[in-house]
């Protein structure tokens, strides 16, 4: 039931927004009683708050992965790419929710998130770090400018990327990482 509530209560911050969407909206839309809500969470911004805690820990464990298991630093750019445009396709609902109702956190959960994403952010600086230390990517770029520009490319998509339009993730994915690259090697 808590992963209900969660896909349910994804949807309507999609759709209506963190602020326009009520506990009652949700049990209504679940079919259940706002004790069952109360049960697996003390509020709406806890539910919240356990949308984007879910969401950073799996991007995080999955960057993890790539950092661990593709090697060639342009590679592990190009997965890290992959990884936040499939992200669209396979979870492009919660990805909204994440960039867009933030801002309904309390201060200390947004302190824990913005903590997270910062970690996600340092990781691609460290990786083009290291493929300016290899020689595989120009030295004349600051690392950290480059990760936020990454970043800014592929997080932007989740505004306007419609996985099932003219274009898919992949091929999306492909033109970012193009893109990146061959301004960066």
């Amino acid at each position: 039931m808590k992963t209900k509530i969660k896909q349910q209560s994804i949807s309507l911050f999609e759709q209506k927004g963190f602020s326009e969407t009520s506990i009652q909206d949700i049990v209504e839309a679940l079919g259940v009683t706002k004790g069952t809500f109360y049960y697996y969470f003390p509020s709406k911004e806890q539910l919240l708050m356990d949308i984007h805690s879910n969401y950073i820990d799996d991007l995080l464990s999955r960057q993890k992965a790539i950092q661990k298991t593709v090697s060639g630093n342009q590679q592990k750019l190009q997965a890290i790419v992959e990884l936040l445009i499939g992200d669209i396709q396979d979870h492009g609902p919660s990805g909204r929710v994440f960039f867009r109702e933030m801002r309904h956190l309390t201060p200390e959960n947004s302190k824990e998130v913005k903590r997270k994403r910062e970690q996600f952010r340092l990781n691609i600086e460290e990786l083009i770090s290291a493929g300016i230390n290899t020689g595989e990517f120009r030295s004349d770029l600051p690392p950290g400018m480059v990760a936020f520009a990454v970043l800014g490319v592929t997080n932007w998509s989740y505004q306007w990327f419609n996985p099932n339009g003219g274009i898919t993730a992949k091929q999306l994915a492909k033109i970012y990482s193009d893109m990146i690259l061959n301004g960066i090697t």
